[in-house]
């Protein structure tokens, strides 16, 4: 069994830990960010076939002996709209911490009432 699939399934289950457990919201937003990574990592390792290589034109390189690109455009994809999503969730903590003084969940559900 390829061991990035084990990387991937930890950082997944840490990232949901973090968001599950923290009551901060930055540290559940780095949690959320962690599991990102993980079903990246998974949707990569699965593309990935042992004795092939990228699929780039050059000479040597047949479409037998190349890997498929859908999975890796996919994950290329995912990470920018991931960076998109995280920045505009850092502006919502930044407007919230201004706002309620904390960022502790519980306080802020306290706060707002």
């Amino acid at each position: 069994m390829n061991p990035y699939y084990f990387a991937s399934i930890a950082l997944i289950l840490i990232g949901l830990y973090a968001i599950l457990v923290k009551r901060n919201v930055l540290k559940m937003l780095v949690g959320l960010s962690i599991m990102e990574t993980g079903v990246n990592l998974l949707l990569i390792s699965v593309g990935y076939v042992s004795g092939r290589s990228a699929p780039i034109l050059s000479e040597g390189i047949t479409p037998d002996k190349a890997v498929d690109p859908i999975p890796q455009a996919l994950v290329l994809t995912a990470i920018v709209i991931g960076v998109a999503t995280t920045a505009m969730a850092l502006s919502v903590v930044i407007n919230l911490y201004e706002k309620y003084k904390t960022l502790n969940v519980e306080e802020i559900r306290r706060l707002r009432g």
